[in-house]
């Protein structure tokens, strides 16, 4: 998964209202409960069916590490879908969404202006039409060039032009080399 998305995801994941189950089993049961059968949560993990159901009954109890992180993130795809897209909805009509990043930034403008790239870190808050862009772009399998000039757009209209106020002649940001990015609800 790109980065940004997996930003994106961890930033719907903390309005989680309760938390996700922790231990293998009963992640286990829950995959299990979800997909309706342990074939199908075998064939979604890699794992046999024989191993899942030793799961379920907790007569294994430690996974391997990536098998961890694998069910891990599946749990986490699957918690809680009404509290997820009502976070995502209400990011996307009233409330926006904060880009924290650190990375190298720059812009394309008339000759005789200082448009070097240059590492920033920015904490900005975006509109909410850029974060229902953002999220629409996330659900229909964007790559991360998508989201992250999706993100530039936005940036350049919120910080570079300050919402028209200023840098009217800005033609296009430059986003690259991202060293850290969170998003924020």
């Amino acid at each position: 998964m790109s980065q940004f998305g997996e930003s994106l995801d961890k930033a719907v994941q903390k309005a989680f209202t309760r938390p996700a189950p922790k231990s293998a089993g009963a992640q286990m049961r829950y995959l299990v409960r979800q997909l309706k059968g342990t074939r199908a949560v075998a064939g979604l993990l890699g794992i046999s069916q024989r191993t899942v159901e030793r799961y379920v009954k907790d007569q294994i109890r430690t996974p391997r590490p990536e098998l961890a992180a694998r069910m891990d993130r599946e749990v986490k795809q699957r918690w809680q879908p009404q509290v997820r897209a009502r976070a995502r909805q209400r990011a996307a009509s009233t409330d926006g969404i904060v880009i924290d990043t650190r990375a190298r930034m720059g812009y394309t403008a008339p000759v005789g202006t200082t448009d070097q790239d240059r590492v920033r870190h920015l904490t900005v808050a975006l509109p909410p039409p850029y974060a229902a862009r953002l999220f629409e772009a996330q659900q229909a399998g964007a790559d991360d060039a998508r989201l992250r000039a999706i993100a530039a757009e936005a940036l350049k209209e919120v910080y570079f032009q300050d919402r028209g106020r200023r840098a009217g002649s800005l033609e296009e940001v430059r986003f690259t080399d991202v060293e850290h990015l969170e998003f924020e609800l």
